[in-house]
């Protein structure tokens, strides 16, 4: 079965919102949770990703504030500070990616 771009993103969006996970929300749903995946790989690839650069980023980000990583997903913002380890920010990033599907 084929779908309108209108109805991907009207059910990609309604996903999001429902905070449930792609299998839950699929089956509550009665839709196909294979579609649904690739839905949401084709919409993360196509999303691009940027990082702000500030005009002087010595000035503000030294003397300011402690140095850190800043991710933001919609609303969510983590900020991690540069002197995590290698060890807690791959436990971090793994919790996340395991939040997200």
């Amino acid at each position: 079965m084929r779908y309108k771009e209108e109805e991907k993103a009207k059910r990609l969006e309604n996903w999001q919102q429902s905070g449930k996970s792609a299998w839950v929300y699929a089956k509550e749903n009665r839709f196909n949770y294979k579609t649904l995946k690739n839905w949401i790989s084709l919409e993360t690839e196509t999303k691009q990703s940027f990082v702000e650069v500030p005009s002087n980023p010595v000035r503000q980000h030294i003397f300011q504030q402690p140095a850190q990583i800043l991710i933001e997903k919609g609303d969510m913002k983590i900020h991690i500070p540069l002197c995590v380890s290698k060890n807690e920010l791959s436990c971090v990033l793994e919790s996340l990616a395991a939040s997200i599907w």
